[in-house]
């Protein structure tokens, strides 16, 4: 099932699938001259909205979680990007320690787990799951609706101190499926013999959402004007604000006049383009992730008067954390429905391949909500006819596998911005 656009493509976008269409053999030659620069996330995924007007990315995960929301189809083309990917840090790896998450008791997180190790294993790795918790003390088995087990062991430094494995086992490489928004954890640090991917900066400890997307802008001023388009229909527009404390009401000030200059500059674009929809913006946590600390907002008015349930809201996190810089987006509305439900793309990138992507759909959020909330009816689903390729004869709009196509260009730009982003917060640049 392919969900419908209820404002079917208008002008611009239609215009930017034409155009992506015709320049595809300049824009893949691009991303492969791109990837020889600069090294690609060992794994990634992308939040898109599709407005008809705009395509844009709004969020860029580098611990993605919903490997299991992904078509069984699709994962021999997983497989063969991880063989890529793993070849590039570890040609003769044998062993694999996956670090995942803490909070074991989420059956979906977990499935996701189940699902990397089934395409790691496929690579030909001996995959073990080693726990962060200080309450696994030994091997611990949690079973999986499907009939499956999971074992989660703790972890352990070498003698020497610098490397990390489990009992008997000794990896090549590590894997963190875990964002480390709660800091760094000792036992991770100081790694020098192995490879830890994504690396520690990756992570929400040091990472910031204004960093990846100064990283985006750059990289969508190359591609605009490479295919010869505005790059605002593939960006959304942005500002930050530190020193905010939303429990003592300071930072009100700078988080108003951001949201104002954006609003005007987003109504200057509607107006330009004909646009009749109503500008908002999305305020939310610089740092963190779990669609915690964010609101939709439509007027400056709006952040100077928050109640206290709604500054509660704003100012904790994933894990606790207090929450001090955030970031102003330009919100892209998402037009595209099932069963009348909002949906949004997400697209899944191992190394520089899309390895596929899903849609969110989420029966109680509006066109212009964060759709990554806690919700009945949240419905992961598989893009249907993902794998087949563009189809240039088609009538701008009116084909799935091109729309899944231009999803694919835009995330793996997203994807280099990653890379542009994790080598400038680098604290060890000498490697690149």
């Amino acid at each position: 099932m392919v969900p419908h656009l209820v404002t079917a493509l208008n002008g611009p976008l239609l215009d930017l699938e034409k155009k992506i269409l015709a320049a595809t053999p300049a824009i893949e030659r691009w991303f492969r001259l791109e990837w020889q620069e600069h090294t690609p996330p060992f794994y990634c995924s992308v939040d898109l909205r599709n407005a008809g007007f705009k395509l844009a990315p709004v969020d860029t995960n580098l611990f993605p979680g919903g490997f299991n929301n992904l078509s069984p189809e699709m994962l021999p083309l997983a497989v063969q990007a991880a063989m890529a990917a793993i070849e590039k840090y570890c040609p003769d790896a044998k062993n694999l320690l996956l670090i995942p998450e803490r909070h074991t008791r989420n059956v979906f997180y977990l499935q996701n787990v189940a699902r990397l190790i089934q395409i790691f294993r496929q690579t030909g790795l001996n995959v073990r799951l080693g726990s962060l918790s200080e309450d696994v003390k030994e091997p611990t088995n949690i079973d999986l609706p499907d009939g499956s087990t999971l074992t989660l062991e703790p972890l352990e430094r070498s003698a020497n101190g610098r490397r990390l494995g489990l009992k008997n086992f000794d990896p090549c490489t590590i894997l963190l499926n875990n964002d480390l928004s709660s800091g760094i954890p000792k036992v991770l640090e100081g790694l020098h013999e192995q490879n830890l991917l994504p690396p520690l900066h990756a992570g929400w400890a040091v990472r910031r959402k204004t960093n990846h997307f100064a990283a985006y802008d750059e990289v969508v001023k190359k591609f605009a004007k490479m295919i010869d388009i505005d790059g605002w229909m593939l960006n959304p527009y942005f500002a930050r604000c530190g020193e905010i404390n939303f429990h003592e009401r300071t930072g009100e000030d700078c988080l108003a006049s951001n949201v104002d200059t954006l609003l005007t500059k987003i109504r200057k674009k509607y107006k330009e383009y004909g646009i009749k929809e109503t500008p908002f913006v999305i305020v939310k946590a610089d740092a963190g992730t779990y669609g915690m600390g964010i609101m939709t907002v439509r007027d400056a008015s709006e952040v100077r008067d928050l109640n206290r349930k709604q500054r509660n809201k704003m100012a904790v996190v994933k894990e606790g954390l207090e929450v001090s810089d955030v970031i102003i987006q330009e919100g892209v509305h998402t037009f595209e429905r099932i069963n009348d439900a909002v949906a949004e793309p997400v697209v899944y990138m191992i190394d520089r391949y899309v390895v596929g992507g899903f849609y969110r759909v989420h029966a109680e959020r509006g066109v212009d909500e964060n759709l990554n909330s806690p919700g009945a009816h949240f419905v992961p689903l598989a893009f249907a006819q993902q794998h087949a390729l563009p189809d240039l004869q088609a009538k701008p709009g009116t084909a799935a596998p091109n729309r899944f196509y231009m999803y694919g260009v835009v995330a793996r730009m997203a994807l280099l911005a990653a890379s542009l982003e994790l080598e400038k917060t680098d604290p060890n640049p000498e490697i690149y």
